[in-house]
């Protein structure tokens, strides 16, 4: 339901008073800027180049990258997750897992591993966040995936829970070649459409690159500081 805004007038005359001007009440006009560079890198790139850019970038972001299709993609996740160990596993509600013949997997056990699956519920509330906590492996699907820097865009709403990318001690991300952008400019302008074709986007985006990591301490790169140790991309091609 939309809310209500009250004494916006009043409190933004406030703040023009403030600033000793009038209150702009007209839209901004857009700048035209001469040179527009963000908009020129991998701008011709094909789906496969870009993919290519991908895999170069995941060496640099300590991420492992597979490249399969529907048909094998669920032979090469039940290989990811038995490199990592096993699970538990958490991961989404979302029905193209179901479309990906990933049904089996997703179970409430995987299959000849014993591994237990818990798909995220918004009716569990709390429950969901210490499933995740206790996790060993999380598994999302990007949106938008970002060539040039190995980002995975990831939107969250009442069936994916955003701490199912960043609680478990490995990440798995499904990335379908479809998504494939060259950077944050085509990222941003594909939100842009989606907001204006559904009128709403998600309200919690999130732009992971690779596992955690932070140079704070003496520029000295520690790798899974403060989240998942390691990650995985899984490229599928359904092009």
């Amino acid at each position: 339901m939309a809310g209500t805004i009250q004494n916006r007038d009043g409190f933004l005359n406030q703040i023009a008073n403030q600033l000793r001007r009038p209150r702009i009440s007209s839209p901004v006009e857009r700048p035209k800027w001469k040179f527009s560079p963000q908009y020129e890198v991998l701008k011709n790139a094909s789906q496969d180049e870009l993919l290519e850019v991908l895999k170069e970038q995941c060496t640099k972001i300590h991420t492992q990258l597979y490249v399969t299709d529907s048909k094998e993609l669920a032979t090469t996740l039940n290989d990811v997750v038995s490199s990592y160990g096993g699970g538990p596993i958490v991961t989404w509600k979302d029905e193209r897992f179901v479309q990906w013949g990933l049904d089996s997997l997703m179970s409430d056990e995987w299959p000849s591993q014993n591994i237990d699956v818990y798909k995220w519920d918004h009716n569990k509330g709390d429950e969901n966040i210490g499933k995740a906590e206790k996790a060993a492996i999380g598994i999302t699907i990007s949106e938008i995936t970002l060539a040039e820097s190995g980002t995975v865009v990831l939107f969250s709403d009442k069936n994916k829970g955003r701490t199912v990318s960043f609680l478990p001690t490995t990440y798995i991300a499904l990335v379908p070649k479809s998504t494939l952008v060259p950077r944050m400019t085509q990222a941003a302008q594909k939100m842009r459409d989606i907001h204006a074709e559904n009128g709403q986007v998600a309200s919690c985006i999130n732009f992971i690159t690779g596992p955690s990591n932070s140079a704070d301490i003496e520029l000295n790169l520690v790798v899974g500081v403060h989240g998942p140790v390691k990650a995985t991309y899984i490229v599928i091609n359904d092009l």
